[in-house]
């Protein structure tokens, strides 16, 4: 993905940790089925769901998503840049949002309150984990 689309960072263990699906059991394993569902919003945007920023629903778009902890060493997929977070995730988003190109759309998709204030105060949009699960996992 080049540095023109807009920027989708996800915060891979509030999101994986967001369904009791047993990924605790294989964090890794977890953090590469959600980074194989987050190829195909590449191209075409995420869902169609109220309060999403309307050039989020359309792509292309650069989608990173940020893993720490078990999950280090998942490795990216064309669609899906992968960053591995040396210590805390949280600040690894942080230092991404802040780092990126200036007037450059930003959405970060985590359910942590903490980190949607500290992203929102960069200019970053912050969605929840449902943004990007499958609707077989939102019941």
């Amino acid at each position: 993905m080049t540095a023109q689309f807009p920027l989708v960072i996800v915060d891979a263990a509030n999101v994986v940790g967001s369904v009791p699906d047993g990924w605790w059991r294989d964090r890794r394993a977890a953090a590469e089925r959600l980074r194989d569902r987050l190829a195909d919003y590449a191209a075409r945007g995420l869902r169609q769901r109220p309060g999403l920023p309307p050039w989020a629903q359309r792509g292309p778009l650069e989608i990173v998503l940020v893993v720490e902890g078990a999950a280090r060493d998942v490795e990216p997929v064309p669609e899906v840049r992968v960053v591995a977070a040396p210590g805390s995730g949280d600040d690894r988003m942080v230092e991404l949002v802040a780092a990126r190109e200036p007037g450059r759309d930003c959405l970060v998709v985590t359910a942590d309150r903490e980190l949607r204030e500290r992203v929102a105060a960069l200019g970053a949009e912050v969605a929840g984990p449902r943004t990007v699960r499958p609707a077989a996992d939102r019941s």
